[in-house]
């Protein structure tokens, strides 16, 4: 039997957690299994079959995609975290099962199938829509419109500047980390700059770019994202039963904390402290730019447009995944003695991401294959070089220099041996 020390790295940034009953959910198996009996019955016997082939099949495919959730929301394994319920984290992880195997059959579809299979879910798909063009006239005071001479900003400010900071926040709190967020935040404007010539989407104003996205929407929104971080690790994690607080106020106070973490783990990355973990935050880092690149690039090859419903369901799944994904690799990369395998919410969402990439290079490659503007891409080259020299010099010339010897202290030791 092996026993876990308390010096663990997995105890060593984890807030105290005090309370004064043991953590209990009422489990949802048996009625969920009755009341699925109720409807399979309720369907089979009491509802006549409608004579409409396509219906069917949809409705035959919405009832397997629930029957499953049922299953996993009672039967899955349960991931890292607990609030507000377990089987709302469990619900998610089938969801991404779902999502997956979505994608799966996607790829497997010509590219026209595939475009004209999203009229199933939406009559409205399946037709080419253009891109908005952000570029224009980057005029920040355009003196030849009197009427608004500020027109090009007011222009910008549409839904996806809320948008920016919110998810930006959302980032914050699954990343835990600021210099990860803000090298994140400004290596997706320089992707933007180096792929605009593919997507119309990316051309932007250079204040866009960097006043309203990075300084602005994505920087507001990692600084709110940081002072959350730091109320949550302050915050006292102690627990009372809900039925042992006396006032009402206590027991409104106590539902509402029932939303916020059970007990809370401060990220350390250290990318620096060895190889693994320096390979590691640089896989993270690759693997959100990639995702992020997937919401714009998947919306263009499978004709959706930007407001479109399913974007936005999107970006909720990833908001509810990415957290328990995160906390997952952080634990794989922390502690790889006690958590032996990548969590199963980290593996689908790399799974996921993948997938998405792929379905974007078989739907549209001749937009993924135009050729890069030359200096773009010797900036990148130069780039690349610069983390291979570093990665070189911090972890095989440095670590070769501490292990050997100053010749000094060599000749001096041969000297007193003779």
């Amino acid at each position: 039997m092996s026993v876990i020390s308390l010096s663990s790295p997995i105890f060593s940034s984890l807030s105290p957690v005090i309370h004064s009953h043991s953590p209990h959910y009422f489990h949802l198996s048996l009625p969920v299994l009755f009341i699925l009996t109720c409807a399979l019955v309720y369907v089979t016997l009491l509802e006549e079959t409608p004579q409409d082939t396509a219906y069917n099949t949809k409705r035959g495919i919405v009832a397997s995609i629930l029957v499953f959730l049922c299953f996993g929301v009672t039967q899955a394994k349960d991931g890292p975290f607990t609030r507000p319920h377990p089987a709302y984290w469990r619900f998610w992880l089938c969801v991404t099962v779902v999502y997956e195997l979505f994608l799966i059959f996607i790829l497997f579809q010509t590219v026209h199938d595939g475009r004209q299979f999203m009229k199933y879910i939406d009559p409205k798909l399946g037709v080419p829509l253009p891109e908005r063009d952000y570029g224009g006239n980057c005029l920040i005071y355009d003196p030849g419109n009197t009427s608004d001479p500020f027109h090009n900003i007011w222009d910008k400010m549409d839904g996806f500047v809320p948008a920016h900071f919110l998810g930006w926040y959302i980032k914050t709190l699954m990343i835990r980390d600021w210099w990860m967020c803000m090298i994140i935040s400004v290596m997706f404007e320089f992707l933007e700059y180096s792929l605009e010539h593919q997507l119309p989407n990316f051309s932007e104003c250079w204040w866009d770019h960097w006043i309203m996205d990075v300084l602005v929407c994505n920087g507001l929104g990692i600084y709110c994202g940081m002072k959350t971080l730091g109320w949550l690790s302050m915050k006292p994690y102690q627990w009372q039963g809900l039925w042992n607080i006396p006032t009402y106020k206590g027991k409104i106070k106590r539902i509402a904390f029932q939303f916020t973490p059970y007990s809370w783990v401060k990220f350390e990355w250290k990318p620096a402290s060895n190889l693994r973990r320096w390979l590691a935050v640089l896989g993270i880092i690759f693997m959100f730019l990639l995702a992020e690149l997937n919401t714009f690039y998947l919306k263009f090859v499978l004709w959706m447009p930007p407001e479109h419903y399913l974007v936005l369901l999107r970006l909720v799944f990833f908001v509810n995944v990415g957290g328990v994904a995160m906390r997952e690799i952080y634990d794989f990369m922390d502690d790889p003695k006690f958590h032996k395998k990548l969590g199963q919410q980290a593996w689908l969402v790399a799974a996921i991401t993948v997938t998405e990439f792929l379905i974007v290079v078989k739907y549209d490659p001749n937009t993924i294959m135009l050729p890069i503007p030359f200096f773009i891409m010797q900036c990148w080259i130069l780039g690349i070089l610069l983390i291979l020299t570093w990665t070189l010099w911090r972890f095989f010339i440095r670590e070769q220099r501490k292990h050997c010897p100053p010749p000094d202290a060599e000749m001096a030791l041969v000297s007193k041996t003779l």
